[in-house]
């Protein structure tokens, strides 16, 4: 993941600009954004269904190998509409890789310390992505706008080929002889319909996803897309200065998101989400206000702290709600969220950029962010504690 990541986020200081550099505004420039979130909404729920029945390694593998080529050819792109497509296709990769992980990460992690592995899943996740700014920046600054989507092509071929030599198959390998009727007959696991079915139905479910939702809103449309144009546009930062803040917030974030990891195993998920999400809000507020570089750094400092505690708990909360036999739907349902949130979020705060403000635009995201937070935590429930069996692995393959 640390690899994946770096591959994603080496391009976040130059993608604006990139996209800029075609003849657009904001809100197409949020548009490039947001295609990478279109594409993982309709492959999310798909590759739920798809690591059930055949398991997570394929993949794991075929992810990475995706948008490897993906990203070549947007460092290629010769016209706006070119890089959006190939945007789109870095999209199915990213989703196939991620939507199995959180399966993988379901699948080895029980109730009682399933924060804590999120954690350290969401840990290497932000390692990655605080890398990568700072390393896009560089190269960009030394080899142009293009180079950082051919670094990225190279880390994505050396996750694939990582994936294949190293990860194992974890879809739990014993499955009744009805549910394996089932499967051969509609191609459909039995459990697997059921539990979108009621997921779908299922308030504490609908509520964390809302959570997954802002999460990710606010990480493209506010972190990757808006501030990155307000630092250039407003306070006359360049690359490399807008790549270390985005890399404060990853650092700060590494550093405490174990810790929130471990409070949601001992204290609850609810009471880890909520002020960790508040903070988050407060920080995009400092980030509106600031007029200089170091309030800038400050903002930033402040974001790594609300997203490090508050990042792997929803998704452990998910985690928690699903039941045997859906944890690959329950995985692709919860990502569907976030990823709508992926995409909405540059393109609505890039036209409410382009329409009033950058400002404006972080004072909006900061109060979706409230009022989604205070929702959550007057109606969410806690799910119930409960003796979980140690997880079966399936027997490593290859």
């Amino acid at each position: 993941m640390v690899v994946v990541l770096m591959g994603m986020s080496i391009m976040v200081p130059v993608l604006p600009l990139y996209a800029q550099s075609f003849g657009v505004g904001s809100a197409m420039v949020g548009m490039v954004v947001a295609s990478f979130g279109l594409a993982r909404i309709f492959t999310d729920i798909p590759s739920g269904h798809w690591s059930e029945r055949f398991g997570r390694r394929p993949f794991i593998i075929a992810g990475p190998a995706v948008f490897t080529v993906a990203s070549f050819l947007c460092g290629l792109a010769p016209d706006f509409w070119t890089l959006v497509f190939f945007r789109f296709i870095q999209g199915l990769g990213s989703a196939l890789y991620t939507t199995t992980a959180m399966s993988v990460l379901t699948d080895i992690s029980t109730r009682e310390d399933r924060g804590r592995v999120f954690s350290l899943y969401q840990g290497t996740l932000i390692l990655g992505s605080g890398l990568g700014p700072t390393f896009g920046g560089l190269v960009a600054q030394g080899y142009g706008m293009r180079a950082p989507f051919f670094f990225s092509a190279f880390l994505g071929l050396a996750a694939s080929l990582w994936a294949f030599l190293r990860i194992p198959e974890t879809r739990p390998a014993v499955r009744d002889k009805e549910a394996n009727a089932k499967i051969v007959s509609s191609g459909q696991p039995a459990q697997e319909a059921g539990g979108l079915r009621s997921l779908l139905f299922n308030t504490n479910f609908l509520l964390v996803g809302m959570i997954g939702f802002g999460l990710h809103f606010t990480h493209t449309g506010a972190r990757q897309t808006i501030i990155p144009l307000m630092g250039y546009g407003e306070l006359g930062l360049n690359e490399v200065q807008i790549g270390f803040a985005l890399t404060v917030i990853s650092a700060i974030d590494c550093l405490v998101i174990f810790f929130g990891g471990m409070a949601s195993d001992r204290f609850g998920r609810k009471v880890v989400i909520v002020p960790a999400f508040a903070v988050s809000a407060a920080s995009l507020v400092l980030f509106a206000v600031g007029q200089t570089y170091a309030l800038f750094l400050l903002s930033a400092a402040v974001y790594g702290v609300g997203r490090g505690i508050g990042g792997a708990s929803p998704m452990a909360f998910a985690a928690d709600i699903a039941g045997e036999g859906s944890h690959g739907v329950a995985s692709g349902l919860y990502r569907t969220f976030a990823d709508a949130g992926l995409m909405i979020g540059p393109v609505a705060l890039g036209w409410i950029a382009d329409a009033s403000s950058f400002s404006r635009a972080l004072y909006i995201n900061a109060g979706m962010l409230l009022l989604i937070t205070l929702l959550f935590g007057v109606m969410a429930r806690e799910p119930a504690r409960a003796p979980a069996p140690e997880p079966a692995l399936a027997e490593v393959d290859g």
